[in-house]
């Protein structure tokens, strides 16, 4: 089996909500993705994609991912799809970091990998634990009290995770913090997520008000050595996140006692090949993860529920399901979120079945 060609997809994906909001006034309301189709010789076909969070989120954006792909592609025509480890050092080799650029390949060759040897991804990354995998859910900033709703309406659709995004003035994100935790019960999770949007002077602050609040702090600051001091300075449970972007910086983290829980995205780290890797050195160093991606529809969905699903469950703190947060459809077979919990797919593959009435014309294609 060898690759012979690779088509890229642009699908837009409107939010259901209208925009969704976060730390230093930043918004979408209108994602732009990537479904990238590897096809091979004998007539397989692959799908994978890479959805950035904006321009201003990560180094990363829509447009890259595809200028980079027409670069790598060339460069991996020929390659065995299933030989994951050759063609991610031949990814390497050719273009120099943007690791979510390589996401999407990365992706698709996992789903081929599936398909060829009549398994789902999850059993190739080490199996399904447990029944299902348990979800967050993202609250998007606005006014405390509209915040508390939010949380609230959730809360029916069988979510006990929320991730509360603030990373905004302290003095507000203090009333947030409170008014949402204040419409919980003890067993469900709120997660203050900053997304590197306070100073640390602003997240001290914001740590000493809500000290003896059942809540995680995430990613308060921009560096990670603001974030460590604010570690030492709170017993809240602390999460990182974008500073984590390599196992380096995992080690690192690790060995300064930097988080109890870790947020894996897979684009930030490359590909479910390097997220694994990523995965299976927390579980080896007793670290609890959040595993997702930056954003994206149904097949970026379906690739998280793999990756999470063959987990162990102490390690798992919690996933996401983005296909329920946008308007568009882009699969079959992918995910559905059932009383705040989804389950990877049985079938071989990522078990997706890609729309292509709604993906419409190549923009992109390498052979």
């Amino acid at each position: 089996m060898k690759i012979a060609r690779i088509v890229a997809y642009r699908v837009e994906l409107p939010l259901n909500e209208g925009t969704y909001k976060w730390s230093g006034g930043k918004s979408v309301s209108v994602f732009d993705s990537t479904i990238v189709q590897i096809e091979t010789d004998c007539g397989q076909i692959g799908y994978g994609e890479v959805c950035p969070l904006g321009p201003f989120y990560l180094p990363a954006y829509a447009e890259g991912v595809r200028a980079g792909i027409g670069e790598l592609g060339p460069h991996l025509i020929g390659l065995d799809p299933r030989e994951l480890g050759v063609l991610n050092h031949r990814m390497d080799a050719a273009l120099k970091g943007h690791p979510y650029v390589k996401t999407g390949i990365d992706i698709a060759c996992w789903d081929l990998l599936g398909k060829a040897s009549g398994l789902p991804v999850c059993q190739l990354m080490g199996g399904f634990f447990g029944e299902s995998v348990r979800l967050y859910r993202a609250i998007s900033q606005e006014a405390p009290e509209q915040m508390a709703a939010n949380i609230s309406d959730y809360r029916d659709q069988g979510y006990t995770r929320f991730q509360l995004k603030v990373g905004g003035d302290p003095d507000t994100d203090i009333e947030r913090i409170h008014a949402t935790r204040a419409v919980l019960g003890p067993a469900e999770r709120l997660v203050a997520d900053a997304n590197t949007g306070w100073t640390q002077h602003e997240a001290m602050r914001v740590a000493k008000a809500v000290r003896d609040l059942d809540v995680y702090i995430e990613q308060p600051c921009l560096t990670y050595e603001e974030c460590l001091a604010i570690r030492r300075h709170t017993n809240n449970p602390f999460v990182l996140d974008e500073n984590i972007d390599g196992l380096d910086m995992l080690i690192r983290a690790k060995s300064d006692l930097a988080m109890d829980v870790v947020n894996l995205k897979i684009s930030k780290l490359g590909g479910l090949t390097k997220a694994k890797l990523a995965r299976d050195l927390c579980v080896t160093m007793g670290i609890a993860m959040t595993l997702e991606d930056s954003w994206g529809g149904d097949i970026t969905t379906a690739a998280i529920a793999h990756l999470a699903h063959s987990t162990p469950e102490e390690f798992r703190f919690t996933s996401t399901d983005f296909n329920s947060y946008v308007t568009v459809s882009t699969a079959d077979g992918a995910p559905k979120r059932v009383n705040g919990f989804m389950s990877a797919s049985r079938e071989a593959g990522l078990g997706i079945v890609p729309k292509m009435d709604v993906l419409g014309k190549p923009v992109l294609e390498v052979s």
